[in-house]
Parts: C-alpha cells; sequence; structure tokens
C-alpha cells in the first residue's frame, strides 16, 4: 500500500508540474532511496519512531547498577571517556559494537559508594581519527553544557541530582486547544532588566502576562545549547541539552509545569538545520569527519 501511495503522489507532483519530467529519474531515486532507508531501519530498529528514540541508548543513560556512556563514531579508532572523574586522562575506554557504535559500562562503586562518574561532574569524549590526530569533543547527547569560564569551552555535564533534587511535574500537559494561539518568547531576553533571563524569571514574570493576554500557546525559542548567545539559538550545538546560561534542566522542568498549570501548551522551537559549524563546542566532525552529522 506503501509504495502505491508513493506512486501516486510522485505521479500528482509530476500532473501538477509538467517541468518536473526533466528529473524525473531524479526524483524516483529519491523515492527509492527514502523508502530503502525506511525499511532497513523498520527491519533493524524496529520501526522510524523507536529509531527516532536514541537518547534512550546514546550519551551517559543510567540503569539499576550504574551507567552506560554510548557514541556513534563510524570513523573513530579510539575513543575515551574523559573529564573530572578520571583527571582527563585516556583510562575509561569505549569499546566498539558495531555500526559506528562506542560503549563503556561504568558500575557504581560497590557497598552503595555512589556513582563512577558523580552528578554534575564535566566530561568530553576523546576521540583519536582515522588520520590518527586526537579531538576532544562535547558528547552528542549530553543533557547538559557548561561553558569553562578559562578556556571559554563547553563540556558535557552528567546530569543525575539526587532524588530529593528533582523536580517531579504535579501538572499534566493540557489538552490541545481546537484552535492556538501562540506567544513565541526566547527566555534568556524576556526580562527587563540588562541581563540573561532565567527559566525561573521567566516562570514567575512572564508566564502570568501571557496567560493574561489570552494565548493558550507559549513557544519558546533557543531552548537547546548554542555556544554562541548571539545566534538566538539558531546555531545548535547539543541538541538534548536545555541552554545552560538560563538555568539547570530541574528549573526548565519547573517553567513547563507552571505553564501546564495556567493551561499553557508548551512548544519548543528546534532548528535541525541549523546545526553550528563549530566543532568544538558541538556536534560537527564529532568523529573527526565532516560526513558523520553533517553532509560534506
Amino acid at each position: 500500500r506503501a509504495r502505491r501511495e508513493g506512486l501516486a503522489m510522485a505521479l500528482k507532483a509530476f500532473e501538477l508540474d509538467p517541468s518536473l519530467e526533466g528529473v524525473r529519474s531524479q526524483i524516483w531515486d529519491r523515492v527509492n532511496g527514502y523508502r530503502w532507508w525506511k525499511e532497513d531501519i523498520a527491519k533493524k530498529e524496529g520501526s522510524l519512531a523507536e529509531f527516532a528514540k536514541g537518547y534512550r541508548t546514546f550519551g551517559i543513560t543510567r540503569s539499576e547498577k550504574g551507567f552506560t556512556y554510548r557514541e556513534w563514531l563510524p570513523e573513530a579508532k579510539q575513543v575515551f571517556l574523559v573529564g573530572e572523574f578520571n583527571g582527563w586522562q585516556n583510562s575509561t575506554p569505549l569499546h566498539p559494537e558495531g555500526f559506528g557504535r562506542w560503549a563503556v559500562h561504568l558500575p557504581d562503586k560497590p557497598g552503595g559508594g555512589g556513582s563512577a562518574v558523580p552528578h554534575r561532574c564535566q566530561v568530553k569524549v576523546r576521540v583519536e581519527t582515522k588520520d590518527g590526530a586526537w579531538i576532544d569533543r562535547v558528547p552528542a547527547w549530553t543533557r547538559l553544557a557548561w561553558q569553562d569560564l578559562g578556556t571559554n569551552l563547553f563540556n558535557g555535564v552528567v546530569w543525575d541530582p539526587p532524588k530529593d533534587e528533582r523536580y517531579e511535574f504535579r501538572y499534566a500537559r493540557p489538552a490541545r486547544p481546537a484552535a492556538l494561539k501562540i506567544y513565541e518568547a526566547h527566555v534568556g531576553m524576556s526580562s527587563m532588566y540588562p541581563k540573561v533571563a532565567t527559566y525561573l524569571d521567566f516562570a514567575e514574570n512572564v508566564l502570568p502576562r501571557i496567560k493574561r493576554l489570552g494565548y493558550n500557546a507559549v513557544q519558546l525559542m533557543a531552548v537547546a545549547e548554542h555556544a554562541h548567545y548571539g545566534s538566538f539559538g539558531y546555531h545548535v550545538t547539543s541538541y538534548y541539552a536545555p541552554s545552560s546560561r538560563c538555568g539547570t534542566p530541574e528549573e526548565l522542568k519547573q517553567l513547563i509545569d507552571t505553564a501546564h498549570s495556567l493551561g499553557l501548551v508548551v512548544l519548543m522551537d528546534l532548528v535541525h538545520a541549523h546545526l553550528s559549524s563549530n566543532s568544538l563546542d558541538g556536534i560537527a566532525m564529532i568523529d573527526g569527519t565532516d560526513y558523520c552529522y553533517t553532509h560534506s
């Protein structure tokens, strides 16, 4: 059925725009390529939806017995996790798992001694490239990144707060409105004062005004981490890390929960196509090539 629907769509496109006849073969190459990848992903990952849940597998993930760190680095020769926990030394190697995946398991310390990599620990992934060069990169799936004020570079941060420091949502997500009335906002620029506003500032001072003005949704810009603040959030460096300039992941959760308490739907402005070319702070050239997460 999917193939018949794809055929109908393609033929309709040719019908609507006869000038496409000159590139018919190229269009079919793309359609067939898309089908092949979709079927291959479904066969190996279960479905496209499951494939999109990579955050459950990659990055630093927790189990009852410790952490697992996994990264996709198809052109790497050697990979190490380095950070404050091991003195930034090449003492924690990742091992290849196939399909470009590398991983290391980090069991908790015995006898209830805590995590091998503690909460708020700063880390990077150290890679030997196929050309033999050594590079340090921010983990692609990091859930937080902090700027080192000494070097001005960003490091990944292990965010695993103890239970009493985790924000627990109290309010359910509002039902989707029949008609959206969206207020677009930039948290950092929302203060009347000359400073970068925080998630908590926004929750306390801006959300009530949005509600009073009759909006039923708020769309937040510049949430994903971006090393260059002047990019307005459009040069993304860490897609799974909320901007640390505005606070912690727990404080972002509080902002979202406050919006839900006011009946506001929260939307996130995420720009996948605006991946920053800044390889020192982001995921560009993470394995030393320009064709890992980007196209050469």
